[in-house]
């Protein structure tokens, strides 16, 4: 019942400008979830490559439907305990990641808001054209071997 209310809405998205940009968001990625999520755990497996800040490079894997920012923090190379939410609208773009330029082409471009937090929180103000949030890079098998450069902690991030 429920996911066929969270269709429906998704469905309505466009007609419901009322909602935040974090609720179609949430909507959305639900809907996908679930909709993936009745297909074998096997069909849905997504191979990356993730590449540290110290230059070693690691195989991560992730499923459909999933979040990069998930799948690296199951793979141990983001601090789970850093990257609380994932939200946009509770963001500060400590999920920034680097995709290899080949990649660009398979994602969705950035959103405004996602643009807008990687302006905000930016070490140099610059805004990088690799950088994107793993928190709003949703995977998919046309994802599959994309390698990802996972930037060194931020000085506040540590402890």
């Amino acid at each position: 019942m429920a996911v066929a209310n969270l269709q429906r809405l998704s469905s309505q998205i466009p007609r419901l400008s009322s909602l935040s940009f974090f609720s179609k968001s949430l909507i959305s990625r639900s809907t996908a979830t679930t909709a993936t999520s009745s297909a074998k755990v096997s069909d849905r497996i997504v191979r990356l490559s993730a590449i540290d800040y110290e230059g070693k490079k690691h195989e991560i894997i992730g499923l459909t439907g999933q979040t990069l920012l998930k799948s690296l923090i199951n793979s141990g190379l983001v601090d789970p305990d850093s990257h609380r939410l994932e939200e946009i609208d509770a963001c500060s773009a400590h999920c920034e990641v680097n995709i290899a330029e080949e990649w660009f082409e398979k994602l969705p471009p950035r959103s405004y808001d996602e643009e807008y937090v990687l302006q905000r929180n930016s070490r140099a103000r610059v805004l990088n054209k690799h950088s994107r949030l793993g928190c709003q890079v949703i995977l998919t098998h046309d994802l599959k071997g994309m390698v990802v450069a996972v930037p060194e902690p931020k000085p506040w991030d540590t402890n």
